[in-house]
């Protein structure tokens, strides 16, 4: 997404309703948090069980909370349960939609009060590939004066965050470009109408008020479900907090020397008569040595690598239920793959 020039410009204009009166909740049927706008559809890291040694020991790869961002999830967490105690809102919960809107602000690319260093962005909602939802603020959030677009970490619309926009970092304004303003004004939509996210009903209609979407919905619940089990923090700015990684770059554990084959009987193989000097010069330098010439042994083929036995799969129930989760890739498997290799013959 463009980003324009960062926002901490004056003229921020206040939230019309920051805390949320009574029995007040967001319309069922208007325009979403974020315009129903692109969001991340990466699914949490597996995490790997214990070590050989019986130490518990998490090794992931993405999914960290960058250390400002966190605070913010945290804070909000505290006003919300002495604003609304009923709701029962749990920071992780805020921590997936996070991830999911904005990769925990671009893996806590913010700055020492938490604001972003430069504005992060959704489309224009111009009607061509996403809603119509034309401009409402003049531009000063998201400095488009003939279209809104969801801005910050937690991708509010303008129109809706004058309506929810909240001061989490007491500075005396409401920026939705500040994690801590985005994640007490999230939080307070979520709790808004005396919802109880520990019912999952109540839970899956406030996240569907971020995104009219299943796969968003199950996107979301998935992340919640992985912070919930644990969660690691790392400095601001961290790559590991922007993005799910990829397996290849999870860390491996140290591979035994794999054992040698039995060598072939000396008598079955020929031996090159010892005057004889190769005309092309070896792949490899051979060892040094002093005993006599033999003719080099053809390398081991590759061993394959062993599924690790310790890897733990997401239980029931973590996810709703309802349509499959969508994939980590725009590509599926269709026929299961080999495990011999392929000698043309």
């Amino acid at each position: 997404m463009a980003a324009l020039t960062a926002s901490q410009a004056p003229g921020v204009i206040p939230a019309r309703a920051s805390v949320p009166a009574p029995g007040q909740a967001p319309a069922e049927h208007g325009p979403s948090v974020s315009g129903d706008t692109p969001y991340r559809t990466e699914l949490p890291p597996l995490r790997t069980g214990q070590h050989a040694g019986g130490g518990a020991a998490a090794v992931e790869v993405g999914g960290a909370l960058p250390v400002s961002v966190f605070a913010a999830y945290r804070r909000a967490e505290d006003r919300l349960a002495r604003e609304a105690p009923g709701c029962r809102l749990r920071w992780q919960l805020l921590a997936a939609i996070g991830q999911v809107e904005s990769g925990q602000a671009r893996g806590g690319r913010v700055t020492s009060d938490g604001t972003t260093v430069a504005p992060i962005l959704g489309p224009r909602l111009d009607g061509v590939a996403f809603a119509l939802i034309r401009d409402t603020d003049g531009g000063v959030h998201d400095g488009d004066t003939a279209y809104d677009r969801a801005v910050g970490p937690m991708q509010f619309i303008p129109s809706t965050w004058a309506r929810w926009g909240a001061d989490g970092n007491g500075d005396g304004r409401t920026d939705p470009n500040n994690a801590f303003d985005a994640a007490l004004a999230a939080g307070r939509y979520l709790c808004a109408g005396g919802r109880d996210l520990s019912v999952p009903a109540q839970l899956d209609r406030a996240i569907l008020g971020y995104n009219h979407s299943a796969a968003y919905l199950r996107t979301v619940r998935a992340w919640y479900a992985y912070f919930l089990e644990g969660h690691r923090v790392v400095p601001d700015g961290s790559a590991g907090s922007f993005s799910a990684g990829s397996s290849s770059a999870r860390p491996e554990p140290s591979r035994p020397a794999a054992t040698p084959k039995p060598s072939r009987t000396p008598s079955a193989r020929p031996s090159a008569p010892p005057s004889r000097t190769p005309s092309t010069p070896a792949s490899s330098p051979a060892p040094a040595g002093t005993g006599p010439a033999t003719e080099p042994e053809k390398p081991d083929e590759p061993q394959l690598p062993a599924p690790d036995p310790d890897i733990e799969l997401p239980g029931e129930n973590l996810l709703p239920s309802g349509a499959p989760l969508t994939s980590n890739s725009a590509d599926s498997m269709t026929v299961s793959p080999s495990t011999t290799a392929d000698t043309g013959r």
